[in-house]
């Protein structure tokens, strides 16, 4: 199986979920069905086909996009299963460090200046 995910890959959002995590989780099915999810809520909240209109985005988007989108899978590979991380509120802490960083990215991306900025780039 491959990485069917258009704005992140796997092996990124295995490294921002840390270790611990479920191995059936971060496994490529489960990231790509987490990928799918993602995408699509960032595309709808932002009210921009990203996915569409990825191949004429300029690297600065795409980078935002992975991050956004890497930080949003993680959280689901994440909460799948806390029992190999060391601590609960280990995990919440991973959780609540991601949504943070996915809620940056999204206000800049949901940004219709910035908007402006990738249609014009």
């Amino acid at each position: 199986m491959a990485d069917t995910g258009i704005f992140a890959t796997t092996a990124e959002v295995e490294r921002k979920a840390g270790a611990g995590v479920s191995s059936t989780s971060k496994g490529e099915a489960y990231v790509n069905d987490y990928m799918t999810q993602v995408e699509s809520f960032i595309n709808s909240f932002c009210r921009f086909n990203f996915s569409d209109a990825y191949g004429t985005l300029n690297v600065d988007t795409r980078g935002i996009l992975k991050e956004a989108a890497s930080n949003l899978a993680a959280i689901y590979v994440i909460q799948y299963d806390f029992s190999g991380i060391t601590s609960r509120v280990e995990g919440e802490d991973r959780i609540n460090i991601l949504r943070d960083a996915a809620l940056r990215g999204l206000s800049v991306l949901r940004d219709k200046k910035t908007q402006d900025f990738i249609n014009n780039a």
